[in-house]
């Protein structure tokens, strides 16, 4: 297996692991999670926030890594990147929860770029 599918398998655990932050306070209940979830306020809510962006950045990355390896692009390459977006999204949730918008936005805005940059390595 290579970096960049290791990267893969960190990326699709990430979201859940912002949810279980999410769902952490009192109160939780299964029976109705996404009545709980509309009512969280703070720093819980932007975990909330932060598991769903995270859920709608995957499938492009994912796209990205295959046509990357499919395509042969440097293993190099694909590894660095792949690296990058995984470690940009953990920043960015971070960033997310503690409610810092400008370096969240920077870190969202990097790890698109990482997706962005494993297509135009594969040309």
């Amino acid at each position: 297996m290579t970096t960049a599918y290791g990267c893969v398998f960190f990326a699709i655990i990430l979201p859940y692991f912002f949810a279980a932050l999410a769902k952490s306070g009192k109160g939780f209940n299964n029976s109705t999670p996404r009545e709980y979830l509309d009512g969280l306020k703070g720093w819980r809510k932007r975990a909330h926030w932060a598991q769903l962006n995270t859920f709608e950045a995957l499938p492009g990355f994912f796209a990205a890594v295959i046509i990357a390896q499919q395509l042969e692009a440097p293993q190099i390459a694909i590894d660095n990147l792949a690296i990058g977006f995984v470690i940009m999204r953990v920043l960015y949730g971070v960033f997310y929860i503690i409610n810092r918008a400008a370096i969240r936005t920077l870190c969202w805005t990097i790890s698109l770029g990482c997706v962005l940059s494993l297509l135009i390595v594969s040309i």
